[in-house]
This record gives C-alpha cells, structure tokens and sequence, in this order.
C-alpha cells in the first residue's frame, strides 16, 4: 500500500518510464509524417543456401537448422561484442588472411579463429592461449618457444601458422573442412573414435558433446553476421575498423637483460613494446643459444613515445640517450 503522495508519484514515474521504454515515443517530423520510435525484437530471416569451405549446410534438417537460428540469435543480439569483433577484423584479419591463402586453408576459417579467442590473446581455464588458443604441449609440438620469459602463442604470426600446419594434418584424415574444424575443438583421435563408434562419416550426423556439437555452428553463424551485418540490424561504417599498423623489426640475437630499457633506445616505451609483442611475457630475454627473434616496433606517429608537448625533439632524445649510457648493459656472450 502507498503510504504518502511521494510514493505515488514514484511508482507513477516509473510506470511511465516503462511506458516509453516498451511502447516508444510518438513524434511529428517537420515534414507533417508522423512516426512511432518502437523497441522491437524480433528473429532474422536465414540464408537458406549456406556453407563452411564450400562444403553445403543441410539446413533442410530441422534439427541442422534449429542449431544453427540457436547460434544466430544468441549472436547477433551480444551487440557489444559484435561491434568489437567488426572493428578488430580490420587489424587482424588481413595478416590471417594472408597465412592462410599461403598455406591452401580455406578463408573461412579466419571465423574459427573469432569464436576461440575474440581476435585476442586470450587464456582459458585449461589454459589454451594466444588467439588460436593453442595448448602449451601442442604449441611445443609444433615448434613454438613457450616458457617463462617467451611464449609464442601470442606471436600471431607464428601462432596461425602452427593453427594452419594442424588444418592441414586433420584434412589429410577427414578429408573434410568441417570435420577439420571440429577437431580443432575436440581433436583428431576424438573426432575419429567417434565416427568410427557412431558409423557415419560427417559432422552433421554425429551425437557430440554440447560444446563441440555448437562449435562449426557458430562458426558458421559469425561467419554470416560479420559478412552482412545490415541483415542483423548492424550499420558499420567500414571506414572506422581498426587497421594494421605499420611496423618495422629489430633484430635480437643476444640476450637482453632490461627490455624496459632496450625499448626506450628503440623509439618507444615499454608498454608499447608489449602491445605489438605480447609473446614477450618477461621483461629480459635470456637469449643463452644467441636464437634471433624478430622484435616489432611501430613507425609513424600513431605510437609514438609519449612525452609533455613542451618537450623538444633534441629533449627527447636527450632523455633517451641519457637512459641509454647509464643503464645499458653490454649483452653476455653464450657460455656466461
């Protein structure tokens, strides 16, 4: 029961803001037509004709559909991260892109790479990291550096070219890019027991565990939303993607005992050094068998080093080489 006047007029607010958040807003234009700004949610229509590497979706089974709409609808309204993933295509994309045409993997499977990590260096609870999420025996396998001070898996380049070397082996077993994608989740030997097990030869027609089971479909279902994001009530303008930066490399043949240092020599800060090298996971490289590593360092002015705008250029440097002199140390050579 309302007690005063006060608490009338609250619940009369808020049943007016309900009003206008579920019924919009009439107005007159000044052309004299008058409109009624609704919220609306409503289902999408599907592209009935769908496919992963060329390989056809049946979508004429309903169970296949149902699975696939499932993915679309819970996609496409996760607007915060479709925006995101829309603007770090721009960045990242082109580089994946690029692999994989050398490599003969089928483009689409840059999307697999968006529903692991987000097109970020992610780490998950059984720690999978970089963004092709790459377990740390299996990067090893591979020919990836992993330890405390140089973990490859966040080298994306290197990263996707292992994740490309993998596509490979598991088509040469399936035959199969769907299948390929499969086992990048569950792996080769699980996917195989289980066609062997349940007697059919295709993903579609295979009783998996839930996570495995959604994966190509959500592959499939971001594949389709980045690709028309006008058809998901999206309006990008592709002008405001994030783009590649350009970048040259330093070479590093020897150990760095201070990287904090060796990136202020090198026109930049720390915090910059790790944003274009985040396989660097310490702030030294104990490089004891002299392996070159090819260390990032953008050009231009997009990162340069941060400094007061009354500084001058020739404070700048000054500041620099005065860090330079008093704390570089001359590298070890490979017995000390």
């Amino acid at each position: 029961m309302l007690k005063n006047k006060s608490d009338f007029l609250l619940l009369l607010l808020i049943v007016l803001a309900f009003e206008l958040f579920v019924y919009g807003t009439t107005q007159t234009l000044s052309n004299g037509v008058v409109t009624h700004d609704q919220y609306k949610i409503s289902s999408f229509e599907l592209n009935n004709h769908i496919d992963f590497c060329g390989e056809k979706v049946p979508l004429h089974s309903q169970d296949i559909l149902e699975r696939y709409e499932y993915e679309i609808v819970k996609n496409a309204h996760w607007h915060s991260e479709i925006i995101l993933l829309y603007k770090r295509s721009g960045k990242f994309f082109p580089m994946i892109e690029k692999l994989l045409k050398e490599y003969e993997i089928p483009d689409d499977f840059k999307y697999l790479c968006v529903i692991e990590s987000g097109l970020s260096n992610a780490v998950s609870p059984v720690g999978a990291s970089g963004f092709w999420q790459i377990m740390k025996k299996t990067g090893q396998e591979y020919g990836l550096e992993i330890n405390k001070d140089v973990d490859e898996r966040y080298h994306l380049e290197k990263a996707t070219r292992v994740a490309c070397k993998y596509f490979k082996r598991a088509y040469a077993k399936f035959g199969s890019w769907t299948l390929v994608a499969a086992s990048y989740n569950m792996g080769i030997s699980g996917v195989a027991k289980r066609l062997k097990k349940q007697k059919v030869n295709s993903y579609y027609d295979l009783l998996l565990n839930r996570e495995t089971s959604r994966y190509v479909f959500r592959i499939l279902a971001l594949k389709e939303i980045m690709n028309h994001p006008e058809k998901f009530n999206f309006s990008f303008d592709h002008t405001k993607k994030y783009q590649p930066v350009p970048l040259r490399y330093e070479s590093i043949d020897t150990s760095v005992s201070d990287l904090v240092v060796w990136s202020l020599t090198h026109g930049i800060n720390y915090k910059i050094l790790k944003i274009f090298n985040p396989w660097l996971k310490s702030e030294r490289i104990p490089n004891k068998v002299n392996k070159s590593y090819q260390v990032a360092v953008p050009t231009g002015k997009i990162y340069r080093f941060s400094v007061p705008e009354t500084d001058t250029l020739d404070q700048q440097h000054a500041v620099v080489d005065s860090v330079r002199l008093s704390t570089v140390k001359p590298p070890k050579g490979p017995t000390e």
